[in-house]
C-alpha cells in the first residue's frame, strides 16, 4: 500500500496469472473479546460475553476470556508481528463496553485512548487500521433492558458509533459498523448457543430487525462524525445453501432468505423479501418494523465485507426431525453429526455434510466462495467486496523442532483465496482478503479449544509462535499472489 492511511480502493491492474491487481489489500482480523482480555481494567464494562462465558455449561471447555491473548497489554508485540508479516491492513473490533460502559451515557477515556494507542502503532508501521464497532460484546446493562429485542438498543449503537467515529476517525479510514449480525440473532436469540442465551426464534428475528436498523442509523452517526472521504462498511457472513436431495428447493429458498436475503435486501434495496416475512407469520407479526425503517437501514455504504468458512447444507423440517431434536442444541448446528434446527426457523434443518473438515467440523468446498462472490456480483453490481474472514481451525501445537506445521491450513488458505482469483478473474470486483485469524484466540462457545491463528498463542504463558502457515501467508502478500 502506498499510504498507511489509504482507502480500500479500487484495484488499478487487471488479474494476471495467480496474482492479484494492484492496490489488493491483503490483512488479517481479530475480535475485541477474543483477544483483548484485561475485561475488568481501566473502566472496562461487563458484556454479555462476560456473563455467558461465567455461566456453567455455556462454554464447552470451561474457560473464559478474561485473559484470552492478553492482546490489550501486548498490542505493541502484535502490531510488531504484524509488520513483520508485511500485512498492509488489520481489521480489529472496538469494544463497546470499554468504551462506553453502561451501553449509553458517558464515555470511558481510558477505553478510547487504547484504541487510539493501538490506531497509532498501526500507522506507525504502515498498517491501514480497519475498525469494527459491534463484534458481538453488547453492554450487560443494555441486554438487562431487552438487549437486541429492544429497539432502544439501536439507538444507543447510533451514539456509540458517534463517539467512536469522532475520536478515531481522523486516523481509520474505514469503520464497519457491524460483524455478522445474523450470528447475533441467531445464535444469540435463536438457538441460544451465543451469548446472551436466549432460545427464542420470536426474539431472534426482532433482534435482525434491530440489528439491522442499527447498521442504519449508525451509518448515519458516522457520516455524520468521520471526514468527508471516511469509508462505511458492513460485514456479513453469507451462505451457498443447497439441499440434501433435489427435492429440498423450498428449503434451500427459506434458509438463503434466513441466512442471506433478510440482511442483503432491506440493507441495500430497502425492503425484507416478501417470502421470508410470509413463511414466519405464525412466528411473529413482525409489528416491531416501523414507518420509515426502511429508509433508514437502506443507507449506503462504500463496501461489504463477506466473512466465508463453509457452504450449508439444508433439508425441510418433518414431525420426525423435530421430534428427534425437540430441547436438543448443538453449539454449532452447520457441525453437528445428524440434522438440527436451522437457527430462527422452525421450518428447515442443517444437514451434516461429507468431508474433508475441519475441526469444527466444517465441511472445506472451496469453489463455493467463489460461487457465493459471483452471486453477490450479480445481484448488487457495483457494490465493492471484500473477504473479511476466511480461515479455518485445526489442532496445532508446536513439534518437537518448536514450529507448528500447518500445512492442513495451508492448503484451505492456498485454495480459498484461489477461489478469491477465480471471482475476480470473473469481473467480481473484491478488493481485499482478511484471514482469520491473526493468532489463536477464544472462540466463543468453543472457548480455548479451536484454534484459528496462523501465529500460535500458548495461552498459559502468552507466548506467540509463528505457524508454517504465517511464513506462508508473508510471502503471499509481498508477490500479491498465491505461488
Amino acid at each position: 500500500m502506498t499510504s498507511s492511511r489509504a482507502r480500500l480502493s479500487t484495484p488499478s491492474a487487471a488479474v494476471t496469472s495467480r496474482r492479484f491487481p494492484d492496490g489488493f489489500v491483503w490483512g488479517t482480523a481479530t475480535a475485541a473479546f477474543q483477544v483483548e482480555g484485561a475485561v475488568g481494567e481501566d473502566g472496562r464494562g461487563r458484556s454479555i460475553w462476560d456473563t455467558f462465558t461465567h455461566t456453567p455449561g455455556r462454554v464447552v471447555d470451561g474457560t473464559d476470556a478474561d485473559r484470552a491473548c492478553d492482546h490489550y497489554h501486548r498490542y505493541a508485540e502484535d502490531v510488531a508481528m504484524m509488520g513483520e508479516l508485511g500485512l498492509h491492513s488489520y481489521r480489529f473490533s472496538i469494544a463497546w463496553p470499554r468504551v462506553v460502559p453502561s451501553g449509553a451515557g458517558p464515555v470511558n477515556r481510558a477505553g478510547l485512548d487504547f484504541y487510539s494507542r493501538l490506531v497509532d502503532a498501526l500507522l506507525e508501521r504502515g498498517i491501514t487500521p480497519l475498525a469494527t464497532l459491534y463484534h458481538w460484546d453488547l453492554p450487560q446493562p443494555l441486554q438487562d433492558a431487552g438487549g437486541w429485542t429492544n429497539r432502544q438498543t439501536a439507538e444507543r449503537f447510533a451514539e456509540y458509533a458517534s463517539v467512536v467515529g469522532g475520536a478515531l476517525g481522523d486516523r481509520v479510514p474505514t469503520v464497519t459498523t457491524l460483524n455478522e449480525p445474523w450470528c447475533a440473532a441467531f445464535l444469540g436469540y435463536g438457538s441460544g448457543v451465543h451469548a446472551p442465551g436466549i432460545s427464542d426464534n420470536a426474539s431472534a428475528l426482532t433482534a435482525v430487525h434491530h440489528l439491522n436498523l442499527a447498521h442504519g442509523l449508525g451509518v448515519a452517526a458516522l457520516r455524520a462524525a468521520l471526514p468527508a472521504r471516511g469509508q462505511v462498511s458492513l460485514t456479513l457472513n453469507l451462505a451457498v445453501v443447497r439441499g440434501a436431495s433435489g427435492s429440498q428447493a423450498e428449503a434451500v429458498r427459506h434458509v438463503d432468505g434466513l441466512a442471506n436475503r433478510i440482511f442483503l435486501e432491506p440493507l441495500l434495496r430497502g425492503r425484507y423479501p416478501k417470502d421470508v416475512l410470509d413463511d414466519l407469520r405464525h412466528v411473529t407479526d413482525w409489528s416491531f418494523i416501523k414507518d420509515g425503517d426502511a429508509a433508514t437501514i437502506k443507507a449506503p455504504i462504500d463496501l461489504l465485507g463477506i466473512n466465508y468458512y463453509t457452504p450449508t447444507l439444508v433439508t425441510a423440517a418433518t414431525p420426525e426431525l423435530r421430534a428427534r431434536a425437540r430441547g436438543r442444541w448443538v453449539n454449532d448446528p452447520m457441525a453437528a453429526d445428524e440434522p438440527s434446527p436451522f437457527p430462527g426457523t422452525d421450518l428447515a434443518f442443517a444437514e451434516p455434510q461429507d468431508g474433508p473438515h475441519t475441526a469444527m467440523g466444517w465441511r472445506i468446498e472451496p469453489h463455493t466462495l467463489t460461487e457465493l462472490l459471483l452471486r453477490v456480483h450479480r445481484d448488487f453490481p457495483g457494490l465493492p467486496l471484500m473477504i473479511t474472514e476466511n480461515g479455518c481451525a485445526f489442532p496445532d501445537e508446536p513439534g518437537a523442532d518448536g514450529v507448528v506445521h500447518d500445512a492442513d491450513r495451508i492448503d484451505y488458505l492456498s485454495s480459498h483465496i484461489g477461489a478469491v482469483h477465480d471471482a475476480s478473474g470473473q469481473g467480481v470486483d473484491v478488493r481485499g482478503y482478511y484471514c482469520w485469524s491473526l493468532m489463536d484466540n477464544f472462540e466463543w462457545a468453543w472457548g480455548l479449544s479451536k484454534r484459528f491463528g496462523i501465529v500460535h498463542v500458548d495461552f498459559a504463558t502468552g507466548t506467540r509462535t509463528w505457524k508454517d502457515s504465517a511464513r506462508w501467508y508473508q510471502q503471499v502478500i509481498a508477490r500479491n499472489g498465491l505461488p
